[in-house]
């Protein structure tokens, strides 16, 4: 199989990279090295790939089409599927530049999808976000939530980039396949997220913002989890002979407060963490959890690494690579 990966040198991307190329499918990786963090960090994402690996690396921009065209094209043969994990991410920065937000998550969404048409790609996996689900939501969420009422930049730019393909499978025919994902983390990821920041200044001895107190909670998905939900995504739809549109969630099926989630990860480094606590934001869920029971019902998704073990983890990468 030919699969073109947008967001390849980024944290969930660069494991997805791995895992194909592993099993002997021809991978094309699209990544524009966004300065949000160091260009480095993206370029050791890639280390992993076997060497004799089928990959090509297109550096290029979602906001330029010919760059996207120049994806299709860098190496012989028709791809067969787009898994479209790159985005600008993070509800905060959203509130921030919502305009920036929504030209990459929107606009090169829309560009992606018109040239893997214009290329005969007839096949996408789209990775949205749990943060589609809104003040219209009841948990736990529910792939069939209208999802009506999201509360950031960000997460109205991930539900638009869904309807987007939904529009793209009804009037052209395409396979469509969105993921919606609930709070990745593991080794890689980005150094802005909770878990990556919680660690850095845990370790440090450095105090740590908390906003809330501290009972909000999250469904925290293991990236191996994520990245079986992906491939099995990817896999269930070469198999299907029609042009189908499903939505999956992809989480780890039980919330953990805040509080819960650093303490954890006190235990894994070794030292009590220190606290300053800030005021709740307007743009954050109290609660997330997903319910996956038809992800595990039609892909056979079962996420398997508990909390626990997963900030063991990485801890363990964040001591041997981070620092």
């Amino acid at each position: 199989m030919k699969v073109l990966v947008t967001g390849a040198a980024g944290f969930i991307g660069s494991h997805l990279v791995e895992r194909l190329c592993g099993r002997g499918d021809s991978v094309i990786g699209f990544d524009n090295f966004d300065p949000f963090y160091a260009r480095a960090r993206k370029e050791a994402n890639l280390a992993g790939v076997p060497e004799r690996a089928d990959f090509h690396l297109q550096e290029g921009d979602l906001r330029s089409s010919a760059d996207i065209a120049r994806a299709f094209e860098i190496a012989p043969g028709a791809i067969d599927v787009v898994v479209h994990l790159a985005a600008l991410a993070g509800i905060r920065p959203s509130v921030v530049d919502p305009e920036r937000f929504y030209d990459v998550n929107v606009m090169g969404t829309l560009r992606l999808i018109e040239a893997a048409k214009r290329a005969g790609c007839r096949r996408l996996v789209f990775a949205s976000s749990s943060s589609v689900y809104g003040l219209d939501s009841a948990l736990p969420f529910q792939e069939d939530a209208a999802c009506g009422r999201p509360l950031s930049p960000y997460a109205s730019s991930k539900r638009a980039g869904e309807l987007a393909a939904f529009h793209a499978h009804h009037l052209d025919r395409l396979a469509v396949t969105t993921l919606r994902f609930f709070t990745v983390y593991g080794p890689r990821q980005r150094p802005d997220l909770a878990i990556h920041k919680f660690t850095r200044l845990i370790s440090e001895g450095q105090p740590i913002e908390l906003h809330g107190d501290g009972s909000s909670e999250r469904d925290y998905t293991f990236i191996d989890d994520i990245v079986d939900g992906v491939v099995a995504a990817i896999d269930r739809q070469a198999a299907d002979p029609e042009p189908r549109h499903h939505v999956y969630n992809l989480g780890g099926s039980r919330s953990t407060s805040l509080r819960g989630l650093v303490d954890l990860l006190g235990q894994a480094i070794g030292e009590t963490p220190r606290i300053v606590w800030k005021p709740d934001r307007p743009e954050d869920l109290p609660r997330t959890l997903a319910d996956v029971s038809r992800a595990h019902a039609e892909l056979g998704f079962s996420p398997r690494v508990t909390l626990a073990e997963g900030c063991g983890r990485f801890v363990a990468w964040w001591r041997a690579h981070a620092r």
